[in-house]
């Protein structure tokens, strides 16, 4: 049995050397399409979040449809979409999480901040994100601080947090 040889990424969207992390990770997963989900971590990790020329590149470099990177990108609640604040807030909306008062909790956080779902304070201080799931339904309601899962929240306790960042 050959083993056809990995051919090498193609010309990354912008000249900036943290491409070359991404193209360490695609080169180490054998430009296969299911290292998308991996290759997206690590560009997001390098970035900070998923543009679109960073998601046509990684449909190039493994070969899987554009309309397929894009899905996956706005599919699961932990990539972003376009430039993030200093911390994030993800309220899950998740059936357990939502008749356990996630509405309230989001409406205090949108009436604190003054941004809706997706948006950041002018400050760049805060992003606000709405998830349908986040897998924490025994914790319901449940809001992601700064990568930090916090169970049995209320709109005061959010305030309260919020107040300490």
């Amino acid at each position: 049995m050959t083993v056809a040889p990995v051919e090498a990424p193609p010309s990354p969207p912008r000249e900036d050397k943290r491409w070359r992390q991404v193209d360490v990770k695609i080169r180490r997963l054998g430009a296969r399409p299911d290292g998308l989900i991996e290759v997206l971590h690590t560009v997001q990790e390098v970035f900070g979040f998923l543009d679109d020329d960073a998601l046509g590149y990684v449909s190039e470099a493994l070969g899987v449809p554009p309309s397929r990177v894009l899905g996956v990108a706005t599919f699961y609640s932990h990539f972003v979409r376009k430039p993030q604040g200093l911390h994030t807030c993800v309220v899950c909306m998740g059936t357990a999480c939502y008749i356990n008062g996630a509405s309230a909790i989001f409406e205090r956080l949108h009436g604190t901040l003054g941004i809706d779902a997706g948006g950041t304070t002018p400050d760049g201080r805060v992003s606000l994100l709405r998830a349908r799931c986040l897998g924490a339904c025994s914790m319901a309601p449940a809001v992601v601080v700064d990568d930090e899962v916090h169970g049995r929240m209320s709109p005061d306790g959010i305030e309260q947090m919020l107040e300490a960042l």
